[in-house]
């Protein structure tokens, strides 16, 4: 209970103030979390699921698909700009080609390797087929850097001819837009057979080994049999006729990979692969197709849309990873917080329950010795004896009582209600707090002709009780004046009021909004649970309880309750 006697102008809570769960405020001190209130957060936060698979599920958003939309606007009006003028020669800058594909291995590598870890959560075909396109390109491109004439020596490494670093150059655009068309026919394709049977481990490692042997036959193809491959170029500077038409066979397969993810897209990764796939025709239009020599402005622009191709799904990626792992962090601290909440509300029923049985326990236990006091004068004395057993037998009963009105309070319907007199009610709350009242002026001006309410007369007896008790506690450390305990009820306009007055302290209006909280007490040795449990059952019963200071001194809590007859016709109207 809240003490009202307390001087501190500003009470604390002795420990953090229990919220009250939705439909029976307060009711969360006396039930457990499993089930209640839990339930319904647990629900609304717990991961769906398609969270391991987001990537290849999740619609993009209005904001995401207008981005999209501009960067690909973007690339097309560069192209548009720079296209003219595209062949304009630049100069050679040997160190060009061999940092730009340097960064493209790295983000190709790091694309890849979160495409394989996409894909040993969602085990999917198309993840699996794109991972591959990604290694391939990485794997290709140090091939490429190293055989290009002049960038680490006047005619490549590795034994590269004349045609080598042309062929390695389509051979790592081929394989990536056969990726980007395979991902788009693959999209909606269940996997089977070993894909979906084998350990995640085994399909990843078969895979990139099947992209390692597939890539090095083709680089060895190219560097080896540099006499066998069709030319490709004139020498070091100049392109061959030849080597347009295969760029315009490999712009044709981005074109078709582009129409596939258009007409299959639904996801973030659909939509920013057709951005790529934007990315790859836009650097073919530029680097290929219109111009006949390297060092040009096509050749360096087209350089740097091949970066943009392998960025963009990067980007994406990592994004992905932020968000996946910012969610993880807070499904983690919702867990947490969820336990604690557990651990509280556990805590909570211990504390309210034992908050309601220590008073009739402590009666019964100085009743039962009392008892025994009387039983063994000589001679006994009988008859004082049997009444202290008899009120030890009624506390005992008090307890069971209160145990059925926990129970009863914490169930969704109460059908223990019924017609009580509240008069009758008060009057056994004061006679089980007798002994507590001596040394007490009680005034008790119980309103005649007071109509029934509806109620549980155990949980109002509560009521009565616990405010009774709240009223002492607040007078205990009154020693220049009596104590004064005023009770009395009231009838207007189909209400049934209590009021419970004492000639304590008082309190500091300040903190009339939290007394009626759990957990919330200026005593040390106060749990503040009895206002919390009073509030609470009187919004079972559909009424109000408040608090306001007395004239002159000390406090009023009232509480009011709807009169049966007006409760009866609420009813009825409502049904």
């Amino acid at each position: 209970m809240l003490s009202l006697g307390s001087s501190e102008s500003d009470p604390k809570p002795t420990v953090p103030t229990a919220k009250r769960r939705a439909g029976h405020p307060g009711c969360a001190m006396l039930k457990f979390a499993y089930g209640i209130g839990m339930d319904a957060t647990m629900k609304a936060r717990a991961p769906t699921d398609d969270t391991g698979t987001w990537l290849l599920s999740l619609p993009p958003t209005a904001r995401q698909t207008w981005l999209a939309v501009v960067v690909a606007g973007t690339l097309l009006i560069a192209v548009a700009v720079l296209g003219p003028f595209s062949s304009i020669p630049l100069g050679r800058l040997d160190s060009f080609i061999p940092a730009f594909e340097g960064t493209i291995f790295v983000t190709d590598l790091v694309t890849a390797i979160l495409l394989f870890s996409q894909f040993s959560i969602a085990r999917s075909s198309a993840l699996l087929v794109l991972a591959c396109g990604y290694l391939f390109s990485a794997l290709t491109l140090p091939a490429h850097g190293l055989t290009f004439p002049g960038a680490f020596s006047p005619g490549g490494l590795l034994g590269a001819g004349l045609q080598s670093t042309a062929w390695i150059y389509w051979f790592w655009h081929y394989g990536f837009g056969l990726a980007l068309l395979a991902y788009g026919l693959l999209r909606d394709v269940k996997p089977s057979g070993w894909v979906a049977d084998a350990p995640i481990s085994a399909v990843i490692g078969g895979s990139a080994a099947v992209v390692v042997a597939l890539a090095g036959g083709l680089i060895l193809l190219a560097t080896a049999g540099n006499d066998l491959m069709p030319r490709l170029a004139l020498d070091r500077v100049n392109i061959a006729t030849l080597n347009h038409v295969v760029g315009w066979v490999c712009l044709l397969l981005c074109a078709c990979a582009l129409a596939v993810l258009w007409v299959r897209r639904r996801s973030v990764l659909d939509q920013w692969l057709m951005v790529v796939a934007v990315a790859a025709i836009s650097e073919l239009g530029l680097a290929v197709l219109t111009v006949s020599a390297r060092y040009s402005l096509g050749f360096y622009a087209g350089r740097i849309f091949s970066f943009l191709t392998s960025t963009i799904v990067l980007v994406v990626l990592l994004a992905a990873t932020s968000r996946l792992y910012a969610g993880v962090a807070r499904a983690n601290m919702m867990l947490q917080r969820e336990r604690n909440n557990r651990l509280m509300n556990i805590e909570a029923m211990t504390a309210a329950i034992a908050h309601e049985v220590r008073q009739p326990l402590t009666g019964l236990v100085a009743n039962a010795g009392a008892a025994r006091i009387f039983l063994r004068r000589v001679p006994p004395d009988a008859a004082e004896a049997d009444s202290l057993v008899g009120k030890a037998i009624d506390a005992a009963h008090s307890v069971s009582g209160i145990f059925d009105n926990i129970r009863d309070l914490c169930r969704q319907t109460n059908s223990q209600q019924g017609l009580v007199d509240l008069n009758n009610v008060i009057r056994r709350a004061l006679v089980v707090s007798a002994e507590d009242l001596r040394g007490v002026n009680v005034d008790e001006q119980l309103a005649a002709n007071l109509p029934p309410v509806m109620g549980h007369p155990g949980q109002l007896q509560e009521v009565v009780t616990n405010l009774v008790h709240n009223a002492l506690e607040a007078m205990s450390t009154i020693d220049d004046s009596p104590r004064m305990l005023r009770v009395r009820t009231e009838h207007t306009d189909g209400t049934v009021t209590l009021l419970v007055e004492d000639s304590g302290p008082g309190f500091d209006p300040s903190g009339i909004h939290q007394i009626f909280d759990a957990f919330v007490t200026s005593k040390s040795g106060g749990m503040g649970l009895g206002l919390a449990i009073c509030r609470m059952i009187v919004d079972r019963h559909g009424g109000r309880i408040s608090a306001s200071p007395a004239d002159p001194r000390g406090a009023v809590l009232r509480v009011d309750l709807l009169a049966a007859d007006l409760r009866a016709a609420e009813a009825r109207v409502t049904h």
